[in-house]
């Protein structure tokens, strides 16, 4: 086990590919990933806005590279990225966190057939074949982290966007199942379940948020921050002993009701 000082970075030296990290929860996880001492891979479909990502991690003094991609491709296209991942970071990757994530939020009657089908490839399948591409290296040195980003909902029965929450407990079934295979060989999968959390995806709807989130006992929406916090430490050595968990970090909606 790596022991760090108060003047090591947590993960200096590593490396790390987090998806769909062009904007939101996936920004914030690379620059925090970035500023613990990891070179971070930032991916996403735009290159702009994974130039920006890439730009703000050098300005605080990290190491970044962008690879613009579309998880909704290809298998050949999934294998094909995982293996540029890996190249530009001189073949060994550390850490994988399957961020990227569709979320169209509808009646069951209404979801387009395409968007069906998008979702599915990019929260279900994108990560299961990264994992294949990835992960097997990851156990052949006898370390590595995988962290897939979850969602609060996946346990929960609600009235609208089915297929979204079940994709997330599909996430979640991944991650308990991969544990166990990959695990005895020194790779750690864990899931983190966002809440109700406020993203340039959803701020016009700030109040709907502030509304259902003003119940729980945190009180407040959850920040990208606060799930980029979460993820540090499950990829870090501190929690080297955490395998095939989910963690909550969802201000206490999933498990408590104050009225």
């Amino acid at each position: 086990m790596t022991t760090t000082t108060s003047t090591t970075p947590q993960l200096a030296g590593r490396t790390a590919l987090v998806t769909g990290s062009t904007s939101g929860i996936g920004a914030a996880i690379a620059r925090t990933l970035g500023e613990a001492g990891a070179h971070v891979i930032v991916s996403g479909r735009d290159a702009a806005r994974a130039a920006a990502v890439v730009e703000e991690i050098e300005a605080a003094g990290g190491r970044a590279d962008a690879v613009v991609v579309d998880l909704a491709g290809s298998y050949a296209d999934l294998r094909a990225f995982a293996a540029r991942v890996t190249g530009l970071v001189g073949g060994t990757l550390d850490v994988l966190v399957n961020n990227a994530g569709l979320y169209p939020v509808s009646a069951t009657e209404d979801l387009p057939d395409a968007d069906l089908d998008a979702m599915l490839a990019v929260n279900v399948r994108a990560p299961h074949v990264l994992v294949g591409a990835l992960a097997p290296a990851m156990a052949a040195r006898g370390s590595g982290a995988v962290v897939t980003i979850g969602s609060w909902m996946a346990g929960v029965g609600s009235p609208f966007g089915a297929m979204y929450t079940a994709t997330k407990a599909a996430d979640a079934q991944l991650t308990r199942s991969w544990a166990a295979e990959y695990g005895p060989r020194g790779v750690r999968f864990t899931t983190v379940a966002p809440g109700v959390t406020l993203t340039p995806g959803n701020a016009a709807h700030r109040a709907v948020l502030d509304a259902m989130t003003a119940t729980t006992p945190a009180g407040v929406v959850v920040q990208p921050e606060d799930i980029a916090a979460a993820v540090l430490y499950l990829v870090s050595d501190a929690a080297r002993l955490v395998h095939g968990i989910t963690l909550p970090v969802d201000g206490g909606i999933s498990t408590t009701r104050l009225g």
